[in-house]
């Protein structure tokens, strides 16, 4: 079993910074693309930011220059790092990535986690 744990979430004010943690844990054998997602209320699931296990990045453009994401192989851990928040980054942010877990012939299944809420206000 995988399990993808998120940290990091909390009420920020406008122009602020957050930090967000994804943990994976269990059995895993390779971790490929790492991802966070956000959703809003009435709104459906975006992507946020992208990373692949080569480090390739790719960004929602509404978090270009504002939001980083990166990794941590050996802690199986994903970051992203928000700067320049604004109210309508308001949301539950949740992480996921493609994770074989005993075989490389083995399937590849995404795994999501909890979620984190993440609220810019003043």
């Amino acid at each position: 079993q995988v399990q993808l744990v998120e940290s990091g979430g909390g009420l920020v004010q406008p122009g602020g910074s957050l930090t967000l943690s994804c943990a994976a844990s269990g059995t895993i054998l390779k971790i490929y693309n790492m991802g966070w997602y956000r959703q809003s209320p009435g709104k459906q699931r975006e992507l946020v930011a992208r990373i692949t296990d080569a480090d390739g990045t790719n960004y929602a453009d509404s978090v270009k220059g504002r939001f980083t994401i990166s990794r941590d192989n050996a802690k199986n851990t994903v970051y992203l790092q928000m700067s320049s928040l604004k109210p309508e980054d308001t949301a539950v942010y949740y992480c996921n990535a493609d994770i074989r877990s005993r075989s490389y012939s083995g399937p590849l299944r995404t795994y999501w986690g909890q979620g984190t809420q993440v609220t810019v206000s003043s």
